[in-house]
């Protein structure tokens, strides 16, 4: 019986010291996530066109400030909100004010956006129809379909004269916003990635700059319209780094937002992207 029960406090001992070990190693590697930014390494998650390409142009800039900078790459717009919230990356760059706001109210995720860096203005292009003035009664139109870029694509497609929306519709319009429509077209609401991709099945879309690029379309020669780069939208919807809130004011954080508002930097996107992606000045 003794030695029972001496076995069983062995085993308890033992056990307690295991989880104690574990919690030990948590709270370490929570801390280490919630103070990553202040860090030498500062881990940044963005899109692959052209957030994950202009970040790659920046290691360089942001090594000379003291920092190794690594980006992982994500297709999509979910997964870099919320890896960003459970502290697997220090910052991200992918999304608009609107957008996250959007995200940050229906996920309860606390995001925050550090600093503006580009533009992607939208474009109408040409799928089986190559005018707007060939579009005929009916015509297919995809447009992307998530809320923000939603109702920037109804706003351009006003812009061009093809639909009227209900007054104030503005930036949270959607296809229950459309007050006329002339040509009946029909309005087709596909995630903002494959809006490229489905040109061959569609009459025209609306594409992100981003997805442009990706596309290998030419915002300058392919687009039917396209946003101003002078326009509201440009200030509204610009491309920024994101952090959760609190981490605002870490030095790498701050460092890295110095090099991609750098001189450097947006003459790197006005020459690589002509006019797909527009520095914000």
């Amino acid at each position: 019986m003794k030695k029972s029960f001496k076995k069983i406090t062995q085993i308890v001992t033992l056990g307690l010291v295991v989880v104690g070990l574990a919690a030990c190693g948590a709270g370490k590697s929570d801390d280490a996530a919630s103070k990553g930014a202040d860090s030498k390494t500062i881990t940044v998650g963005a899109n692959p066109t052209p957030h994950a390409e202009i970040l790659e142009q920046a290691k360089a800039a942001l090594k000379k400030e003291g920092y190794t900078l690594k980006v992982k790459v994500f297709n999509d717009y979910i997964m870099p909100n919320t890896a960003l919230e459970d502290k697997q990356l220090d910052a991200n760059y992918f999304q608009t004010q609107p957008y996250l706001d959007k995200f940050n109210e229906e996920k309860g995720t606390h995001i925050v956006g550090v600093g503006n860096v580009h533009f992607e203005p939208l474009g109408i292009y040409p799928g089986k129809t190559k005018t707007l003035e060939a579009l005929k009664d009916g015509a297919t139109v995809a447009i992307p379909n998530d809320p923000s870029n939603e109702a920037r694509a109804l706003l351009l497609l006003e812009d061009a004269g093809l639909i009227q929306l209900k007054d104030g519709a503005g930036i949270t319009a959607t296809v229950k916003d459309v007050k006329e429509n002339p040509k009946n077209l029909n309005i087709k609401e596909v995630e903002a990635a494959q809006t490229a991709r489905s040109l061959q099945d569609v009459d025209i879309a609306v594409v992100n700059g981003n997805y442009a690029v990706e596309a290998k379309l030419d915002v300058n020669k392919d687009a039917l319209h396209v946003e101003s780069a002078d326009s509201d939208a440009a200030k509204t919807y610009a491309n920024m780094i994101c952090v959760r809130e609190g981490d605002e004011n870490n030095k790498a954080v701050k460092a890295l937002v110095k090099v991609l508002q750098s001189d450097e930097i947006k003459q790197f996107i006005d020459k690589k992207y002509n006019g797909a992606v527009v520095a914000v000045k």
